[in-house]
């Protein structure tokens, strides 16, 4: 079919037919049920199995409860998990709502066109699987399997992952890395030669001094680390806050800081120069550690407190009070490197400088600073060797950002628009559990690259936007309802988490496990999927590690004493660092060698237009970016965004609480919807902020359809990091339109 102009084709309730109801995910050969494999701990009465939560990425381990009949009753946290410490966020007590949702994607689905007009037709299994293997094999025939890229972001992933390596790619990534944390992964691995991994290798529970910079703690529920922070302030730790809002971690601190947005790293800049020219630094570490402190001396000399004021608007006495704070507490302090950090383009250096603060204050490897995360070395079931692909994903974006340490998903959806002088623009697209038109900035370009796949396949849960532009879409069943790889995260002790079926799915929905083996054997692929199903992979993983799947479904979560006493460094010890030198590189040589500024520079950024004001965004502690906006339990907490606006704006423009507004951006590009302003002194005069996450317009996720506004139909305009290929956001600007009509346009989404 031609795909120069793909239509989005509205969800109908096609799921509810005859194929939905034709069977469930786990029906075997020999018609036997999954959930006579399980075999549940009993306590207290109801039957209760492991999982481990998939609303968010800290994949907190927990048990489900069930009632007598089978029906899920609760989910909550296993007491031996050190993600959760036996406590679940609202997310993840919410979880149970995903599964009741209604609005669920029920049977596969195969876009038709007929008369010029497409829509969806109902497909078997077999039938949509055939469809998506017949396509990738012409792709792979005439272009080559580098040729296909898969998106993701959830534990499926891992599936679809394995699968594509052994098609013949490695054009395999996550919006998480350059839409997300990428720059701080970069920043600290330039310095230190180690990445900050998830969860944070952050020793909140012993530090002393916890600096924050537009970090929204507290709000961006990090469960444990939300747990550790409430710990420290009770034990008398130092919070301060760099925050143009009035953030909740912000109402905790001793210091708030309200900077003028895009100037963090001129204050972080002054901060290391009042540090060094009061001597407020660890001097044996620093000579001990690093590399070019005498380069990083001579460079910050002009970055005084007065010269930080003029950009900042913070009162250079706190700047000075605030450095002498940190140095009071060193080395148990902990400048947060945060984790969406992709903001303005420099955003790598702006980490940068936060990994060196963290050097001068003598806090990698230290009690209440940067602990040594330890994790399992978990063998791989024993499968041939990967084809080894002919194009690279770095060959793909033209051999740009060679510091990023994951591949770029934005520069592979870039890649995906035809050029003239590129030989093998991607063809086709997996995506699984991430909604890209919410997940990459400027929609334009994202359109524009998928109006030119061949295929684009859409597995998720929901009916998001995306899965209106799919070619195939295929239904998976929730996290409560399959098996998935083993959760294998680094801690201060190393340990495993199993995450299994409380229920059968619902429907005719699958698991990613069962869809990318099914997948793998109509390509020819069986080979490296050689178990017979979940468990058995599963089984022989954990016996490699000293547990089995029997023992794991009665215990949920098992922990590993650390092989060696190194959660943080000995007195004196000496330690080669992954680096150039083998020393912290304060003086970065891999990023001179790439022809970056080798130490962190302040630019200036763009000022908003007269009448607009700075778009910011966060997060709100009972939703997920924008995969829970439709969720029954959550909705309940939050149905919609607001829109913070300083009462001085409100002022001047006639606002006040609870009108509807739309926003335009620089580009004038108008919001679809409209949003309630919430008026506040919480929030500087230069910006305005929402949650983000709502805005939907797809009118088959009945409770977040138009419900406010969707931030990322208004950041238009993106500044790419050149380190690494980082989205920067926070350059975008809106102004108020008060004048519309609420049953225009959007009605029509």
């Amino acid at each position: 079919m031609a795909t120069s102009r793909r239509q989005f084709i509205k969800i109908s309730a096609l799921g509810a037919g005859s194929l939905a109801l034709a069977g469930t995910a786990f029906e075997l050969a020999k018609g036997s049920s999954i959930l006579g494999k399980i075999s549940g701990e009993k306590e207290n009465g109801p039957l209760r199995t492991p999982t481990y939560c998939e609303i968010c990425f800290w994949q907190c381990a927990g048990w489900v409860y069930k009632d007598a009949d089978g029906n899920i009753q609760k989910i909550i946290g296993n007491d031996d998990d050190q993600h959760c410490n036996g406590r679940f966020c609202p997310r993840g007590t919410g979880g149970v709502g995903q599964y009741h949702d209604e609005d669920r994607l029920k049977t596969p689905l195969i876009r038709t066109s007929e008369g010029g007009k497409d829509s969806f037709r109902e497909a078997s299994w077999d039938e949509a699987l055939d469809y998506i293997a017949e396509k990738l094999k012409k792709i792979a025939a005439e272009h080559g399997p580098e040729c296909v890229a898969l998106f993701t972001h959830g534990s499926g992933g891992a599936h679809f992952g394995h699968m594509l390596k052994a098609f013949g790619s490695e054009s395999i990534a996550a919006p998480s890395f350059a839409q997300c944390r990428g720059p701080r992964e970069v920043g600290f691995l330039t310095t230190f030669g180690d990445i900050i991994y998830s969860p944070e290798r952050i020793d909140i529970r012993d530090t002393r001094c916890m600096v924050l910079i537009g970090s929204h703690l507290g709000e961006n529920m990090h469960n444990g680390q939300v747990q550790e922070m409430s710990d420290a302030i009770d034990k008398g730790a130092t919070i301060i806050t760099v925050d143009p809002r009035f953030s909740t971690a912000a109402s905790k601190s001793k210091y708030w800081l309200p900077i003028k947005p895009a100037t963090d790293m001129a204050l972080l800049l002054s901060w290391i120069n009042v540090i060094i020219e009061n001597e407020w630094y660890d001097k044996d570490y620093v000579e001990r550690y690093t590399f070019g402190f005498a380069e990083l001396k001579e460079h910050v000399k002009t970055f005084t407190p007065e010269w930080a004021y003029g950009i900042t608007t913070i009162d250079p006495n706190i700047i000075r009070e605030t450095a002498r704070e940190m140095h009071n507490a060193a080395p148990s302090v902990i400048v947060n490197p945060g984790r969406h950090v992709t903001w303005y383009g420099d955003d790598t250096q702006r980490l940068r400088a936060v990994a060196i603060l963290t050097a001068l204050l003598g806090s990698w490897g230290r009690r209440g600073g940067y602990y040594k995360p330890d994790k399992l070395n978990l063998p791989s079931y024993p499968v041939p060797p990967f084809p080894k692909p002919k194009r690279s994903p770095i060959e793909a974006y033209g051999g740009k950002y060679v510091l990023a340490n994951e591949v770029v998903a934005n520069g592979l959806c870039d890649a995906t628009i035809p050029t003239v002088t590129d030989q093998c623009n991607f063809k086709a697209w997996i995506v699984n559990g991430t909604n890209l038109l919410a997940a990459f900035p400027n929609q334009a370009n994202t359109m524009q690259a998928i109006q030119a796949l061949q295929l684009l396949v859409v597995v998720d849960t929901m009916p998001i936007e995306l899965t209106g532009y799919a070619d195939v879409v295929l239904p998976e069943c929730t996290y409560l309802e399959r098996y998935d790889m083993i959760r294998n995260s680094g801690h201060r002790q190393p340990n495993v988490a199993l995450r299994m079926p409380a229920v059968e799915p619902k429907y005719n929905t699958k698991p990613a496990s069962w869809m990318a083996k099914e997948l793998a054997g109509k390509l020819g692929l069986s080979a490296w999927f050689p178990w017979k199903d979940m468990e058995e992979l599963l089984d022989w993983q954990f016996k490699q590690v000293g547990t089995s799947l029997e023992e794991m479904k009665r215990i949920g979560v098992k922990n590993y004493p650390r092989e060696f006493d190194d959660l943080y460094f000995s007195p004196g010890e000496d330690v080669i660092f992954n680096t150039n030198t083998g020393k912290i590189e304060l003086y970065s040589t891999d990023m001179e060698n790439e022809g970056f500024a080798p130490l962190p520079v302040y630019t200036a950024h763009e000022e908003p237009p007269e009448g607009f004001y700075r778009l910011n965004y966060g997060r709100a502690p009972m939703h997920t970016f924008s995969r829970t906006a439709n969720n029954p339990n959550l909705t309940d907490l939050m149905d919609e965004n607001v829109l913070w606006v300083n009462p001085k704006v409100a002022k001047l423009w006639g606002l006040e609480n609870d009108q509807m507004v739309k926003l335009k951006n620089q580009d004038d590009i108008l919001s679809t919807f409209a949003i309630k302003v919430r008026v506040t002194e919480r929030i500087r005069w230069d910006s305005v902020y929402m949650v983000h996450g709502f805005g939907h317009n797809n009118k088959k996720l009945s409770r977040a359809h138009g419900r406010g506004i969707n931030d990322t139909e208004l950041v238009s305009r993106v500044h790419i990091d050149p380190v690494m290929g980082g989205t920067g956001m926070r350059g975008n600007f809106v102004t108020f339109i008060t004048d519309f009509d609420m049953s225009g346009k959007e009605a029509e989404a």
